[in-house]
């Protein structure tokens, strides 16, 4: 064949989803409605944490995993037990213990009699349900730990050769005490990048301890109105997907990822390692969540800011030596947003400064 003969193949044609369809009013109406009702059933639920309940909610509706680190005794178990009678999803606990095995977790192979014949049947973990409370994940070994992580991001468990599929939805929210660290194995960056948020739990203020003895007793847990069906919760996390995101957003999320690295910003000063694709795109989905909150059918600066801290703290790993100086991860994230612009060239100052020359 010569170089004058054409080519038999055909040019190759990237192949691009076609974007979803916007949301229309109704829809927008709806979904505000809902989102409504689930977080008023779950301010009944834990008291004075309005701002943590509305994370939460929003990193549900994102389909990440979160992890919740605050003091034993601030309500964090009964917030996931709550969220998950309010959408009337199936949801187990699983105590972290340094004795826990991954297929106390996952489930084992059982040798069973079938049809006269002795074969593994495969018994089913606590993972096999739609809200996984790891309580106490960093009191496992690394390899229970681990254990956890095909599940977080694959959604599905391999065991005794074969892959079983996880329950959809399917979400893994993991509390942490951060004062007792004898005896327990800190989370991998690798297993702390699979969670969406990280959020820091505090504690209640005089007036909402007042509330709490008033309306709570020892071994009662609160009662919890269904907010929404199953059916309804799958629709939702289907319209968060179809919130737009605006190329100007996207670019402003790309900006501030990046500027997490060392040497590509002011903030990252004292930075080892920065934020991952993962955070970019942990930072767009729940962006468009937060959009789906509040009622738009767009995501915003406003939406990525507010939801830069959970998404980016767990992500930043500092030296050392800006440790031992008092930086944290969290300070590092606030320098970020206060350097890094929303747009990416200043807006004009006036008609003439816009003229395209």
């Amino acid at each position: 064949m010569t170089s004058d003969t054409p080519s038999l193949t055909p040019p190759f044609t990237p192949s691009l989803t076609p974007p979803p369809a916007p949301l229309d009013e109704n829809e927008l109406a709806s979904a505000s409605a809902s989102i409504g009702r689930l977080l008023t059933a779950l301010d009944d639920v834990l008291f004075g944490q309005r701002e943590l309940i509305g994370l939460v909610v929003t990193g549900v509706l994102a389909r990440g995993h979160i992890l919740l680190e605050g003091l034993p005794g601030l309500g964090k178990t009964e917030l996931v037990k709550g969220l998950a009678r309010a959408l009337g999803l199936d949801a187990r606990r699983v105590q972290f213990t340094p004795d826990l095995l991954p297929g106390d977790i996952t489930g084992n192979p059982i040798l069973q009699e079938v049809d006269g014949q002795r074969v593994f049947v495969f018994q089913r973990g606590p993972i096999f349900a739609n809200i996984l409370l790891a309580d106490e994940i960093n009191r496992a070994s690394p390899k229970t730990q681990s254990a956890l992580l095909e599940a977080m991001q694959e959604r599905r468990v391999s065991a005794g050769g074969d892959t079983h599929a996880l329950p959809e939805p399917f979400f893994v929210l993991a509390t942490q005490n951060p004062i007792e660290l004898e005896g327990t194995y800190p989370l991998p960056e690798a297993q702390l990048d699979r969670f969406l948020f990280k959020i820091e739990v505090r504690r209640n203020s005089a007036a909402v301890l007042e509330r709490i003895v008033l309306n709570r007793e020892i071994g009662v847990e609160p009662r919890v109105e269904p907010a929404l069906s199953r059916e309804g919760f799958a629709a939702l996390l289907g319209l968060a997907r179809r919130v737009h995101m605006p190329d100007a957003v996207a670019n402003y999320i790309a900006r501030l990822v990046t500027a997490t690295h060392p040497g590509e910003s002011a903030a990252s000063a004292g930075v080892r390692y920065g934020a991952s694709p993962r955070a970019a795109l942990a930072l767009a989905a729940s962006a468009k969540a937060l959009g789906l909150r509040h009622g738009r059918g767009h995501a915003s600066f406003e939406d990525v800011q507010a939801v830069a801290r959970p998404v980016l703290v767990h992500r930043i790993l500092l030296e050392h030596s800006a440790r031992l100086d008092g930086a944290t991860p969290a300070g590092v994230v606030e320098k970020l947003l206060a350097e890094i612009p929303a747009q990416a060239k200043p807006l004009p100052t006036s008609l003439a400064a816009a003229k395209i020359k």
